[in-house]
C-alpha cells in the first residue's frame, strides 16, 4: 500500500507530484479566523504554536489558497472527488473560488458536519457546524451511499409497516417499501466531535473526527484508491484511509506534525511509511521555527522530549539510550556560557549534549575541562552532525 509523507510547503510539494494520480482529495485548511492555537502533542506534551492570521486580511488569504487549490485540481483523476472542509470565516468566498478551478457545473454538494458543543453566545444563534463543499474532476465520480446510509425514523418505519401504495397518474407503481440497508444519507452529518478526554486526541485543537472522515472516504473512495491530504496536521485522513484500506499520502510543513502522524499510522498497521523532505542541509536548519528546529534535533538523536513545560532548566529532551539531558540552541555561536549552564543543569549527571548550529572556541575549551576536571562528557554536536546520525561517531 503507498504510504508516503511529504514534509514541506505543500504547494512547493504538489507541484512536484504527478498530474492525475489522486482519487480523493480533502483538506481541512486554516480557516482565517484570526486565532492563535496552542498545540500540545501526545503524551509528551511537546508545544507549539500556530497561527491562523492573514496579516493583509482576506484577500491574502484567498491568494495563498487559491494556487494550492489548482494544485489539487490537476492532481486529481478524471472521475476524481475534492472535499473542502471550511466554516463560516471564509467559506463563500472559497466556494467561488472553487467555483472558477473547478468550473460552477463540477460542483456536487454542500456537505454540513454537524456537532453538538457547550459554549454560547447572547448575541447570535450557537455557531454548531462546519461545511464541506464537494467538487468533482469531471463529469464522473465515484459515491457509493451504501456504507453510510441512516437509520429510518421510528415513525416512518411504523408507516411502512402497513401496504403503501404507489399510484401516479392512474397509473400502479406497486408497493412502496423501505431499502433494508436503511436511509439514503442527508447532506447533514451528525457526528459529534472528537471529545477532550478521547484517546484519539493527540493535542491538535482543530483535529477532526475520525467519524466524520471515515464517512466521507468509505462512501467516495475504493479499496485501494489513493486518498491525499496536503494539509494532514495530525493525520486523521490518512489514519481512516489506512484502517479503510486505501492509499494514502499526505503534507504537512511541520516535521513535528508528521512525526506524530507515522506513528498513528503505523499503529494501524502501516509498515514502510516514508516521511520525505526532512531538512537536509544547514540553511534549511537555519530556516525552520525554532520549535520546529528543538524538534527535529530531539528527534533525530532518537530521543524523547522533555515532559516538562516550565522549570526544565534548559532541559529539552534525553536520548533514548542513556538518557543524555540534550540542550538544543538555534544559534551559531554558542559560547563557554551556554555550556557552564548547562553543566548545572546535568546535577550529577555525568553527560550531556548540546546541539547548535556552531561553538566558539571557549565553548570547545569548557567542554574539554568539564572532562579533565570532572570527568563529564559534554558532546557539543552542530546540526550537520545529525542530518544523518549515526550512533558510532557521535560519542554518545
Amino acid at each position: 500500500m503507498h504510504a508516503t509523507l511529504y514534509c514541506g510547503d505543500n504547494l512547493r510539494v504538489m507541484e512536484s507530484l504527478p498530474e492525475a494520480f489522486v482519487d480523493l482529495c480533502y483538506i481541512d485548511p486554516p480557516f482565517f479566523s484570526s486565532r492563535n492555537y496552542e498545540v500540545l502533542w501526545g503524551e509528551t506534551a511537546e508545544r507549539r504554536m500556530f497561527e491562523d492570521r492573514w496579516k493583509g486580511g482576506l484577500q491574502v488569504y484567498l491568494d495563498w489558497m487559491a494556487p494550492r487549490i489548482r494544485q489539487i485540481h490537476r492532481l486529481l483523476k478524471p472521475t476524481g472527488s475534492f472535499y473542502l472542509h471550511c466554516d463560516w470565516h471564509a467559506g463563500h468566498y472559497l466556494k467561488v473560488l472553487c467555483d472558477d478551478i473547478f468550473g460552477y457545473r463540477n460542483f456536487v454538494n454542500e456537505v454540513v458536519w454537524y456537532y453538538k458543543g457547550a459554549g454560547v453566545s447572547k448575541r447570535y444563534w450557537a455557531r454548531r457546524h462546519d461545511t464541506i463543499f464537494w467538487y468533482a474532476r469531471g463529469k464522473e465520480w465515484y459515491f457509493d451511499a451504501d456504507p453510510v446510509r441512516m437509520p429510518y425514523a421510528e415513525t416512518t418505519q411504523e408507516r411502512f409497516s402497513h401496504h403503501i401504495g404507489n399510484v401516479r397518474g392512474g397509473r400502479d407503481f406497486g408497493t412502496q417499501t423501505l431499502n433494508p440497508k436503511g436511509k439514503h444519507p442527508d447532506d447533514v452529518l451528525q457526528v459529534p466531535i472528537e471529545a477532550p478526554s478521547s484517546k484519539k486526541r493527540v493535542g491538535y485543537p482543530t483535529q477532526k473526527p475520525e467519524a466524520l472522515l471515515h464517512k466521507l472516504i468509505i462512501s467516495s473512495a475504493k479499496p485501494g484508491d489513493m486518498v491525499f491530504d496536503p494539509f494532514c496536521g495530525c493525520g486523521t485522513t490518512l489514519a481512516v484511509a489506512q484502517q479503510l484500506g486505501r492509499q494514502w499520502c499526505g503534507c504537512d510543513v511541520s516535521y513535528t506534525a508528521l512525526r506524530i502522524v507515522k506513528g498513528r499510522v503505523e499503529g494501524f498497521g502501516a509498515s514502510k511509511v516514508e516521511i520525505i523532505g526532512r531538512p537536509a542541509s544547514k540553511a534549511e536548519l537555519q530556516a525552520m521555527n525554532p520549535f520546529e528546529f528543538q524538534n527535529w534535533a530531539v528527534s533525530a538523536l532518537f530521543g524523547i522530549h522533555s515532559p516538562s513545560r516550565v522549570g526544565d532548566r534548559g532541559i529539552d529532551g534525553y536520548t533514548g539510550w542513556l538518557h543524555t539531558p540534550i540542550q538544543v540552541k538555534q544559534q551559531e555561536h554558542v559560547g563557554r556560557p551556554t555550556v557552564q549552564q548547562f553543566r548545572g543543569a546535568l546535577g550529577k549527571k555525568q553527560r550531556g549534549v548540546i546541539v547548535a548550529l556552531g561553538y566558539t572556541r571557549g565553548a570547545h575549551e569548557e567542554a574539554a575541562r568539564l572532562k579533565n576536571e570532572e570527568s563529564i562528557e559534554m558532546a557539543l554536536l552542530t546540526a550537520e552532525d545529525i542530518l544523518n546520525p549515526d550512533l558510532d561517531t557521535v560519542g554518545l
